[in-house]
């Protein structure tokens, strides 16, 4: 006769059972999943294609989406005060248009009077650089040490200009794209409250519909804060850029806090940008090298204090941004849709956290702490 083992557990070679272990397995990663992720690593790469090879479509109408997400709490504000939403639409839109044409005005006219004066500021830009004519000589003569054949002369090269027309044509969307922005940002702010009650019916069950309110409540709170806190700190760059290019006498300081300010809107990217021109524009207009790197090391500590104090503490309380997710999320929407991909990085930053707040379970799996 078989004698079967004891169903409590597994025994010894006495016949004593064992001790059932508490020592917690790994969880394993089944076929299933590796088969959703990639599935879901497929889609993102096709979405990120398409977003790529339309963009002359979706660019304008995203930014649309987006832009209008932030401006649409100034139009419920007017609305409040008898004036029809499309007319707000139209006001607003407006409003901001003359904004944006203003500070193209400021930022062009100094970009005019200099590109007129390219030779000349040339010739300036070679006779302050001879300070770095003996560093450049022991360079060559360092790459000729070791074999690499140098360069004739050991003055300072100029820069080439053959990139300005290429960058302009990046930088510049076509009328069809401009047009189709604002026609759509118009028609999106007039129609916002009709958009989002047709999101909400959508669903059939009450608690879908209560989550989808919450979501569109939340995205609106947050783009809608994050513009206007944005502009409001943006402004105050601007601002102390044109009050340190006035107090350095660097030229066209009202100029140069315009872009400031616009280029500030581009996390990480436009600051940099702006430092090395308040720096290009400071060596060749002042009289030492000393004498021009003041207006942009006075910037840097600026933007310095911004961006480790003034928009940590007013946008981390309102939504925490990780550095590394804005300066990724930056990069990727830079190279997939240009300039305004980089406007609009935040923004969609902001929404991809705010719907991973709502749509991911709150029971998922946690990390032990350290």
């Amino acid at each position: 006769m078989r004698v079967l083992p004891d169903e409590r557990g597994p025994a010894d070679a006495s016949g004593t059972p064992l001790p059932e272990s508490k020592v917690e397995q790994p969880p394993l990663i089944r076929r299933t999943e590796l088969v959703a992720f990639a599935l879901v690593f497929l889609l993102a790469i096709c979405v990120a294609v398409v977003l790529y090879v339309g963009k002359a479509f979706f660019l304008p109408v995203v930014s649309a989406f987006v832009v209008g997400t932030m401006l649409s709490p100034a139009a419920s504000f007017l609305e409040r005060y008898r004036i029809p939403r499309a007319l707000s639409a139209v006001l607003i839109v407006s409003a901001v248009g003359a904004g944006a044409a203003l500070m193209v005005g400021l930022i062009s006219a100094p970009l005019v009077e200099w590109s007129t004066r390219l030779p000349e500021l040339g010739a300036q830009l070679k006779d302050k650089m001879h300070v770095f004519d003996r560093p450049l000589a022991l360079w060559h003569e360092l790459q000729t040490m070791v074999g690499i054949p140098a360069g004739s002369g050991t003055g300072f090269p100029l820069p080439k200009f053959d990139w300005v027309e290429p960058a302009i044509g990046f930088l510049s969307p076509t009328f069809t794209e401009f047009l189709l922005f604002i026609a759509t940002l118009i028609l999106f702010i007039a129609s916002w409250r009709d958009l989002r009650r047709a999101l909400i019916m959508t669903f059939a069950d009450h608690a879908a519909r209560l989550r989808m309110l919450r979501i569109l409540n939340e995205i609106e709170d947050h783009l809608g804060g994050y513009l206007l806190t944005v502009t409001m700190i943006n402004m105050g760059v601007g601002v102390a850029t044109g009050a340190i290019c006035a107090i350095t006498s660097t030229p066209n300081p009202a100029g140069l806090g315009a872009l400031a300010a616009a280029l500030n809107f581009f996390p990480i990217i436009g600051p940099i940008a702006m430092f090395v021109i308040l720096a290009l524009v400071g060596v060749v207009t002042a009289s030492t090298l000393g004498a021009g790197l003041i207006a942009a090391l006075l910037f840097g500590g600026v933007t310095f204090l911004d961006g480790h104090f003034v928009t940590p503490t007013i946008i981390g309380r309102r939504l925490e941004l990780n550095a590394l997710a804005v300066f990724v999320a930056l990069a990727f929407w830079t190279w997939l849709w240009g300039p305004m991909g980089g406007f609009l990085s935040s923004p969609l930053l902001m929404v991809a956290l705010v719907l991973k707040e709502h749509l991911m379970p709150v029971d998922s799996p946690q990390l032990p702490p350290d």
